[in-house]
């Protein structure tokens, strides 16, 4: 290996999406480059013009950073380079909170660094047939971005300012639901690779939740990462013919995450919470 961690940049993208084939992870053009433009990216050279490895950390203020995008090449295992990243972003991050989903092969990894599992997440997918109601929410306006940020950052815990302003360009939906001079709920769907993805979905309860999703979900094959806290979407998942993909586990460091669970229904990705 090349040696130091450094800050990678939108002409690593493709080398990034090598490393990710190398580990069977999909293209997933479209993620890499939201997350260039809302976090950091971090990557170790190999010494033959390739990537070793790579790390996101998303900054959320100044209390709360999303680590993800934890990929190390095949040829590299077992040399602690994961732990490493991670660390580094940690450090640079400088934040006393971190946030992020763990699949069964990292969570090791993250418990050595003194993760703590706080929830669970399925991958449910499947094919739909489009939204099956109208009338409940309304495209997003530029009028009700100020509101939008408020309810995400109550909700979440911490200011994602610089994510929720790219969520209009980033998805392909994003609907909101008014009420009176606020905002009740807004969600959104994004394509990645050959599926869309559903989420955000911030809602106020779960009779306004499931009015998104049934408004915001997009034709064909779908994605939801749903947090096993609420049964109502996973319930909507399989009566609509998806099934579950495969099992991740939320893990937090460092102080408590003022956030509330009970409202925060999908993730915009595991990658950003």
């Amino acid at each position: 290996m090349d040696g130091g961690v450094r800050l990678l940049g939108l002409g690593d993208l493709a080398a990034c999406q090598r490393l990710a084939a190398d580990r069977e992870w999909g293209q997933e053009d479209r993620k890499w480059r939201f997350l260039f433009s809302v976090g950091d990216v971090y990557g170790v050279d190999d010494g033959d013009g390739e990537l070793a490895g790579t790390v996101v950390s998303t900054l959320y203020g100044q209390d709360v950073a999303a680590i993800s995008m934890v990929l190390v090449a095949k040829r590299f295992e077992r040399r602690g380079l994961g732990g490493r990243l991670t660390r580094h972003a940690m450090d640079n991050a400088g934040t006393a909170s971190f946030c992020l989903t763990a699949t069964e092969y990292g969570r090791p990894l993250y418990e050595r660094l003194g993760f703590k599992a706080v929830g669970q997440c399925t991958t449910y997918i499947g094919a739909s047939d489009g939204p099956s109601r109208r009338g409940v929410s309304v495209p997003v306006e530029a009028a009700d971005m100020p509101a939008v940020h408020a309810l995400d950052t109550e909700v979440f815990g911490a200011d994602r300012s610089r994510l929720v302003d790219g969520l209009p360009f980033f998805c392909e939906t994003l609907r909101v639901v008014r009420d009176g001079g606020g905002i009740a709920g807004y969600g959104g769907a994004w394509r990645n690779d050959d599926r869309f993805v559903v989420g955000p979905l911030i809602a106020r309860d779960a009779e306004t939740a499931l009015a998104l999703v049934d408004e915001i979900v997009p034709e064909g094959p779908i994605r939801l990462d749903i947090d096993h806290r609420h049964p109502e979407i996973i319930a909507w998942a399989e009566e609509h013919g998806l099934r579950p993909a495969f099992t991740t586990t939320i893990m937090e460091w460092g102080a408590p995450i003022a956030n509330d669970p009970a409202r925060l229904f999908l993730p915009v990705a595991q990658a950003l919470g």
